[in-house]
């Protein structure tokens, strides 16, 4: 039953000709699974519908072949034939009652066409927006300008005819024609589409006018633009052409889908943004339109989403990462079970998946992009005739999530783990600068378990393979994670180098508070890991007020963390604190530093190392039971089975106990199926 207090987000929504039956709306975002792998894409927006979500939007769609995003999968709707795949779409999802938007984009100057063969076009004659690729767009003619418009129009037609309810004019973080035709970035044309304002913004006017003339009253037209590019060079301000661009289209469009760009600002972090971060620049939009409002901010709080509408700042709760860690989130929230809440953490291990343009990923939610291949289902317990004791050593996030599938199945659970606290990794990690959000994957799952009568947890309980004998259980799961290897390997060096002259730390001592008492003042950090870890204990140690180094291997600072749009304030972070940044650098056995650019030793004083390289796993005890007992009833998970991301450890613990709970019933790791007509 809903609480008197949430009940204002389950008000419906006029959005001009149709009505969105709450006020929770999942945002348009890339699924990774594309155009041409729809099934898995269509049962993840359907999760959605039924999780309670009042409006469930399709990504990116694009409009014509000449806007080929080559190895990022989007949709499409290049022509008739794309018509019964969207017809599917919408059908999965309006079978909940939610309605169903698609978001049509053309992607102007982000564009490849590589798989196409097509010129990449744009407002003027510049190299793409893509520093990665050696293409340039090609200025387009006032010809091209009417068979954009055309294109855009007729894939609305299509749209309409799929049955979507509410068809995107798409002008949003610097991937859109249109966007390119607003910036004075990227349009330096001196026809009627450039120079003035108005200049400018009559694209954009026209498209949304012929997106409207294709509705007829029948859909509604929604304008996602984000009202603000911080940090870009010529980029819109939101008290500035953001807010003249809203001001100028107040009454066109049914519905303000508004952000900021680029995407990194879009999607940033937990480590560097709070929830409801974008609301300092998009807050103006409600009070320049009569129209409703759709914003984001990654946001997880019932309560600040009320707040949110009360205070008249939006009309709709938007989320594109919060929907993907908790696909019923509304459900929740309206049937009273707020501390069931898969929250967000904002690591973007989702994000960086587009980087290789896979099925999107999720830390707190394994079953993300499994709904159609494996047919897992977030909510629904896994059905199992045998009821059985299972006893799991380690209370980490691999652990936790094993435990929490069977306790969901009614099985009885006994978790040990040696240490005094619960979440392992986790909780080390949240204690670190900007990871205080890591702490929800331990906290979502220890609360239900905490209350179940079916679980026992025993900490400070270390386990020998004789109590584990002793204990007799059903299985066995080994979930004793992994350790930060002290030894110099990592992904630069393979070989063990022997330290004789230096004191070396890892990362663990640093977590556990080793180097607190420490008389060394001037220490090194050495990633060769290249995710988050280096830098964030870099910028842990600078806190205490050490003099830090960082010295990496690799060109750049924390390699990966591009992929998950971080690494810029990365660098800006470390260089506020003060950390010398010392990229293309080897270290020695001796302690000492070679530059991999000339051979030449680099002088640094350093009374310490900490090597962030590689890690080992704690699988002593599964090697000691296997060695002992024939039986299959022992399974190792998470970084005791292989050192991974938090994620590959959650995704680990929940796949085991799927299959414990129904063996015959494993992943089909043959994705994809021919497609089928619809």
């Amino acid at each position: 039953m809903t609480e008197d207090r949430y009940s204002i987000l389950f008000e419906p929504v006029q959005i001009g000709p149709v009505t969105a039956p709450n006020r929770f709306y999942a945002v348009p975002h890339a699924t990774g699974h594309g155009w041409n792998q729809p099934h898995g894409a269509i049962a993840l927006r359907a999760m959605k519908a039924e999780g309670g979500w009042g409006t469930v939007a399709v990504q990116i769609t694009e409009i014509a072949a000449d806007t080929d995003m080559a190895n990022h999968p989007m949709e499409r709707i290049w022509d008739d034939s794309d018509i019964p795949r969207h017809t599917a779409q919408v059908d999965a999802i309006k079978q909940f009652g939610s309605l169903a938007a698609i978001e049509l984009g053309h992607g102007g100057m982000r564009c490849r066409n590589i798989t196409t063969g097509l010129p990449v076009i744009g407002p003027s004659a510049l190299p793409v927006l893509r520093p990665e690729v050696p293409l340039q767009a090609r200025a387009m003619s006032l010809a091209d300008i009417k068979k954009f418009r055309a294109s855009h129009k007729a894939a609305a037609t299509r749209a309409k005819q799929a049955g979507y309810d509410i068809l995107y004019v798409y002008a949003a973080h610097d991937i859109s024609l249109l966007s390119n035709f607003l910036s004075l970035r990227t349009n330096q044309r001196t026809d009627e589409y450039g120079g003035s304002f108005s200049n400018r913004l009559r694209l954009l006017r026209e498209v949304i006018e012929d997106t409207i003339e294709v509705a007829a009253g029948d859909c509604a037209v929604a304008l996602r633009f984000s009202v603000a590019e911080p940090g870009a060079k010529k980029g819109l301000k939101h008290d500035a052409e953001g807010r003249d661009v809203v001001e100028a289209l107040a009454e066109l469009p049914d519905l303000w889908d508004v952000n900021i760009s680029g995407w990194s600002q879009d999607s940033a972090t937990a480590r560097f943004t709070d929830e409801g971060y974008q609301l300092p620049y998009t807050d103006f939009v409600k009070s320049v339109t009569s129209k409703p409002v759709v914003g984001v901010g990654r946001f997880t709080s019932p309560d600040t989403m009320v707040s949110l509408i009360r205070n008249n700042r939006l009309d709709l709760i938007g989320a594109a990462r919060p929907s993907i860690a908790e696909p019923f989130l509304p459900a929740k929230i309206k049937q009273g079970r707020t501390d069931e809440i898969r929250e967000c953490i904002g690591c973007n291990i989702c994000v960086s998946m587009d980087s290789y343009g896979l099925p999107v990923r999720c830390t707190q939610n394994p079953t993300v992009s499994e709904e159609w291949r494996s047919q897992w289902h977030p909510e629904a317990p896994v059905i199992s005739s045998a009821r059985q004791s299972h006893l799991i050593v380690g209370a980490g996030p691999a652990g936790l999530e094993c435990a929490l599938q069977l306790m969901r199945a009614g099985h009885n659970v006994t978790i040990a783990d040696k240490q005094s606290y619960a979440g392992g990794r986790v909780t080390l990690e949240a204690n670190l600068p900007g990871l205080n959000s890591w702490a929800r994957v331990r906290d979502y799952r220890l609360n239900q378990l905490q209350h179940s009568a079916n679980v026992q947890i025993y900490l400070e309980s270390e386990m020998t393979a004789e109590n584990v004998k002793e204990f007799d259980a059903d299985n066995v799961i080994i979930a004793t994670g992994a350790t930060w290897r002290r030894d110099g390997v990592g992904c630069s060096n393979f070989d063990p180098l022997i330290f004789d002259s230096v004191t070396v730390y890892t990362a663990d001592d640093v977590m556990q508070g080793k180097l607190k008492n420490s008389s060394a003042k001037e220490i090194v950090v050495y990633d060769d890991d290249h995710f988050y870890m280096g830098s964030v204990i870099a910028e842990c140690l600078a806190g205490d007020g050490f003099s830090v180094s960082y010295i990496t291997p690799l060109p750049t600072v924390s390699t990966w963390t591009d992929n998950t749009l971080d690494q810029p304030r990365i660098v800006s972070r470390l260089h506020d604190m003060g950390v010398g940044m010392y990229p293309n650098t080897l270290l020695n056995s001796d302690g000492s530093f070679t530059s991999t650019i000339n051979g030449e030793v680099i002088s640094l004083a350093t009374d310490a190392i900490v090597m962030v390289g590689a890690r080992t796993a704690n699988d002593s005890l599964y090697t000691q039971l296997n060695t002992q007992d024939e039986t299959n009833n022992v399974h190792l998970i998470g970084d005791s089975l292989v050192p991974g991301i938090i994620q590959a450890a959650v995704y680990s613990g929940h796949k085991a106990a799927r299959e414990i709970l129904q063996p015959e019933n494993t992943v089909k790791h043959r994705e994809q199926v021919a497609l089928q007509t619809y």
